[in-house]
């Protein structure tokens, strides 16, 4: 910075509506009009280069920070998926017991009372669930998916694939898939 761009950073605060003396601006001004426009000149020209670098800072700076803010909300997004994801994969097991017990013969009062109790309970958790975003992979009745279905086996012969029976269900969190459905499959017929 030069002396005379420093001495402008030193100005007394002037009232806008008087002109301001060179002297209160720090500003030396020579006898001669023609130099004295010369010097006022290259002092504004100093003073506006100077403030075209401090906005650009601003600018850059203030590019940094919204850049930084949106980094920050999707690496917090991220990670809230990443957590809910290691909860729902803990709780997998417990949603194939509850599979299994649902789909266990019962011939009882009280064990068809249990059950629906069960099935109360599991659809409680199924619903908690999707309203975080889990949703079940479509099985029996679709055609084979390679990316959400895992075969038991495979029919011989030619045709497409369908899914006829699911032998451990699928689960995929906010379309991303989680686990992929265990299934028996068949083929079509045409």
């Amino acid at each position: 910075m030069t002396d005379e761009n420093q001495n402008l950073n030193e100005v007394a605060v002037v009232d806008s509506e008087e002109t301001p003396d060179p002297h209160d601006l720090g500003i030396e001004l020579p006898k001669d009009k023609d130099e004295a426009i010369a010097s006022l000149l290259r002092a504004l020209g100093g003073a506006q280069q100077e403030a075209t670098r401090y906005l650009d800072d601003l600018k850059r700076v203030a590019a940094d920070f919204d850049n930084y803010r949106k980094r920050t909300l999707r690496e917090q997004g991220t990670m809230l998926d990443r957590a809910a994801e290691r909860v729902i994969q803990k709780l997998l097991p417990a949603l194939d017991s509850f599979d299994a017990a649902v789909n266990a013969p019962v011939e009882s009062e009280a064990g068809k009372q249990l059950l629906s109790g069960m099935l109360g309970t599991r659809d409680q958790l199924l619903n908690a669930l999707g309203e975080e975003g889990l949703s079940v992979v479509p099985t029996v009745g679709e055609p084979f998916d390679p990316e959400h279905h895992e075969p038991i086996g495979a029919p011989t012969g030619e045709g497409d694939l369908i899914v006829a029976e699911e032998l451990r269900r699928g689960y995929q969190l906010n379309e991303r898939l989680i686990r992929a459905a265990l299934v028996s499959l068949e083929l079509k017929e045409s």
